[in-house]
Order: C-alpha cells, then structure tokens, then sequence
C-alpha cells in the first residue's frame, strides 16, 4: 500500500479537525478548494487525505467556478435533497382535495378554506388509495393548499328588509332627541339562562399548579337552586347597568318589574326631573313586539310612574335579526361572565 506523502497527511490533520464543524456542501468545496490549490493530481491527494470521493471533489471544483455566492450559500446543490411530496407524488393533492371538498365549509368565494376532518383520518384515506403519507404530511400539504383549522362564524342575518336602515335611522335619531333633553334612554334585554350550582364555566382564574377548582361533572339543574334569568337595563346615557336576577320563568311581568326596579333605585335620582322614557330592545322574547301582557305591564307602570311625575314610556324595537345592535349586548351582557357559585 502507498504511503501517503508530507501534503497528505498534512491535508488528513487538518481536515479531520475541522470536518466535524461542517456540512455535506462545505465538506465538498473545501476539498475541492483545496484540490485546486495544488498542481496536478490534486483531486487525487486531496481524495486520499480526505476520504472525500474523487466524485464529489470534482463536482465541488465545477461548483467553485460555475456557481454564484447566493448559490453558494445553500447546503445542497440546486435540486438536492428528498424532492417535496408532490413533486414525487404529483396526484396526492388531488386526491386530497377530493377528499376535503364534500365536507367543505364557510364561503365559497374565501381564498381561505377549512375542513372538518382530521389529518390523521385523511392521512389514512390517502394511504387506502395507494399514497404513502403520515398525519404530519398531510397537516403540511394542507398548510400549503390554504387549508386551516376554523369554527364557524354567525354572519347570515336572514332576510333583509328595504327599509331596515331607516329603522335604524329614526331609532339613532329617536336616542339623540331624548340625551339632547336630558331625558333617560334605555336599553334592554334578558341574558340566557344561568344554572346555579357547582358548574364549569368558560372562564379561568390562577391556582396552583395542579390543583384546579373541582365542578360538578354534569350540567343537570339543582333541584333546589334550579335555574336564574338575569334581565338588564343598560342606561345608555351614563353608561350604567342595573342586573335583575330572577329565580322564576322570563315572563313580561318580570321584565317590567326589572324596569321598575331600576327606575326606584336609579333612573329616579339620576334624571330627577324627567318627562318621557325612551326604551330600547329586541322584538322577541318577554319584551317582545307582540307580547300583549309586556305593554300591559308597560302601561301600567307609565300609569304608576305618572301619577308622580307625569312620565311618558316610548319603546323602539330593532328589526329581526339585529339584536347585536342593541347596545346592552357590548356594553353591559358582554362583561357578566357567570351567574352563581359555578
């Protein structure tokens, strides 16, 4: 066997030094460097004092002079590397996307879509139909087809009638006249149902690690504490609230008498020298449009209120289908979190 020479084996030295500190590219072209700092033959004493094949010295050569800095820079030679997974498997987005597609939600016109199905369900339908893919593959392709993981979102209001925004006009302008005088505006509206007890509820408090606050597994009514409907009545123009917690049924009786409440323990000392009553609300429910008994409650506390000062009650109703609008939603309801010991 031949001996290697003083330049070999003071290439060998050098180079496992440093070897451990490189990758497969800058392996390649500093042997390759090195080859053409030598006169001939330095392929081949690079090679033996390396143990870097005469192949890859040699491609490393024709990179030094035909390549770029910027391709240079990357670790693998232009197309090196495992090829992507559509490029080896050019029908797997297709099929994916049949698979996607029946159970498609959300708009149709959105660049942004999402499925209902689970990656590892469709990394096995895949495989049933002869691709070879895992769960992550599946989640990657997925990313680069725009697909993303989403709950749906209420949006659809359900007809939408012509005259809608001057409903919302006279109420807007209704709401001004009313503050302009100094006289109350109102609006109201019943927050859903409330289990009293032990319950989960969405929100979250710090506790010490591991030792969470025990709630009752199931969401079944106490028999005794039962259920409680808390109605609101948000005063628009000082920005104040007035919750009235009810243990009975929603009815238009309770409403009103959540009305009155408000009205003798606030709205009374706070507009002192009122002449008319403007309330705001939704058309449905224990305060609704139609609800014959609400504006009988409703006339007799303009009749009861009246004797003293002489008060005059005006309600408006947001058209079907705009509850968000009305103001309590955002400005009182959105910061009652839970009702009870749960």
């Amino acid at each position: 066997m031949k001996q290697k020479t003083e330049t070999e084996n003071i290439l060998s030295k050098s180079f496992s030094k440093i070897k451990p500190f490189l990758n497969e590219k800058q392996i390649r072209l500093l042997a390759a460097a090195e080859a053409m700092s030598l006169d001939y033959g330095g392929v081949s004493i690079v090679s033996r004092a390396t143990g870097v094949s005469r192949r890859a010295i040699t491609s490393g050569c024709k990179e030094l002079k035909e390549a770029t800095t910027e391709e240079l820079s990357s670790v693998r030679r232009k197309g090196g590397g495992r090829k992507k997974t559509i490029t080896r498997d050019p029908g797997i987005k297709e099929d994916l996307e049949s698979l996607i597609d029946p159970v498609t939600s959300g708009d149709p016109e959105s660049p942004l879509k999402w499925t209902s199905k689970s990656v590892r369900v469709l990394s096995n339908e895949l495989n049933e139909k002869g691709h070879s893919t895992s769960h992550r593959m599946v989640a990657e392709l997925l990313h680069e087809m725009d697909y993303s993981l989403q709950s749906n979102k209420k949006v659809i209001e359900g007809g939408n009638h012509p005259d809608r925004n001057e409903q919302f006009e006279y109420i807007n302008q209704k709401v001004k006249s009313y503050q302009k005088g100094n006289q109350p505006v109102i609006s109201v509206d019943t927050k859903k149902k409330e289990l009293i007890g032990n319950f989960k509820n969405a929100g979250r408090e710090l506790h010490k690690k591991g030792t969470p606050e025990l709630v009752n597994v199931y969401d079944f009514p106490d028999s005794e504490l039962g259920k409680v409907s808390p109605y609101g009545i948000y005063d628009i123009g000082k920005n104040m609230g007035w919750v009235n917690v009810g243990v009975d049924h929603d009815t238009a009786q309770f409403a009103v008498q959540s009305i009155r409440s408000w009205w003798y323990s606030m709205g009374k000392s706070h507009y002192p020298h009122a002449k008319k009553l403007l309330i705001t609300a939704d058309g449905g429910g224990s305060n609704g449009s139609r609800v014959r008994l609400w504006k009988i409650e409703l006339q007799k506390l303009a009749v009861e209120i009246g004797l003293e000062i002489g008060l005059e009650i005006t309600v408006c109703y947001f058209p079907p289908g705009t509850s968000k609008w009305n103001k309590i939603e955002h400005r009182l309801f959105s910061f009652i979190v839970s009702i009870g010991d749960g």
